[in-house]
């Protein structure tokens, strides 16, 4: 942990090598990879995007071997080791594989762990703690992925393992921005179908949200169940609100009026166009 005016963040390395959640991977990142999630993930930082941040980078002597555009063009690149922080590095898929595994009791430890650290407003006593932990989870991932739309970033890999349960940017991978608005735009050249595209990032949201109350459902009962499915289906609605608030303020739009959205859509749509 690294105190800094009181806070707390928890330090990871990426790069150093192999961690028992590696898999088969080597554990390794290569220089061109890391130089880009410290910038980006310090520019996210800077335009008001709760995102990972990134305290150094190191270049190391160990030469690592990559595919960079998947084509079976396997070339040795320099490594390097990023310094990364966060408040948290939990993840949707930190709950989903202690449920899959049966884990119960864990994840109810490790929820209550979560809650207590980094969510102060709801009580250790609530008998809904995990319903209202959902819920902010919900608000929050809605309000992030319109952030990352209202500046064109696409993260390239949202599934579970790379959504955070506090809502921020991580994982810096295969990401981009669009130069000019297209929502087909695909940074990952391994997405053949196209999943992560930048126009599926809200559906995608839904997606690892509707997992993630698969995972907290062993831990509730019927009726918080019931009301965690409609919080669930109040995702669009946060989603829709916060990208239309976002996009006023880029234009300039005071109050509300009924052709606000039409003008979106309408400057969306020409700058497909051109």
């Amino acid at each position: 942990y690294f105190c800094r005016h009181g806070e707390r963040w928890e330090l990871q390395l990426k790069g150093s090598g192999k961690t028992p959640y590696s898999r088969n991977g080597d554990g390794r990142a290569v220089l061109r990879s890391s130089v880009r999630e410290f910038l980006c993930s310090e520019a996210m930082h800077y335009l008001g995007i709760p995102t990972s941040r990134a305290a150094s980078l190191v270049v190391s002597d160990d030469d690592v071997w990559r595919d960079q555009f998947y084509n079976g063009n396997i070339k040795k690149e320099r490594g390097a080791i990023v310094l990364r922080l966060a408040k948290s590095w939990f993840r949707i898929g930190s709950l989903e594989i202690l449920t899959h595994s049966g884990e119960l009791d864990l994840l109810r430890r490790l929820l209550d762990f979560i809650i207590q650290e980094h969510f102060p407003s709801i009580a250790m006593n609530d008998s809904n703690r995990y319903l209202e932990f959902f819920s902010t989870v919900v608000s929050e991932t809605a309000n992030l992925v319109a952030l990352w739309m209202s500046v064109g970033f696409a993260h390239g890999v949202c599934n579970t393992d790379n959504f955070s349960l506090l809502s921020i940017t991580i994982d810096y991978g295969p990401f981009g921005f669009m130069d000019s608005y297209d929502p087909n735009f695909v940074p990952n050249t391994s997405d053949d179908e196209r999943r992560y595209k930048i126009g599926n990032q809200a559906s995608v949201g839904l997606f690892n949200l509707s997992k993630l109350l698969q995972a907290l459902k062993p831990l509730l009962d019927p009726r918080q169940k019931q009301l965690a499915s409609q919080i669930l289906e109040g995702y669009g609605e946060h989603y829709y609100s916060r990208f239309t608030e976002l996009f006023k303020t880029k234009l300039g739009l005071l109050g509300e009026n009924e052709n606000d959205n039409f003008l979106i859509a309408f400057l969306l749509k020409v700058s497909l166009l051109c």
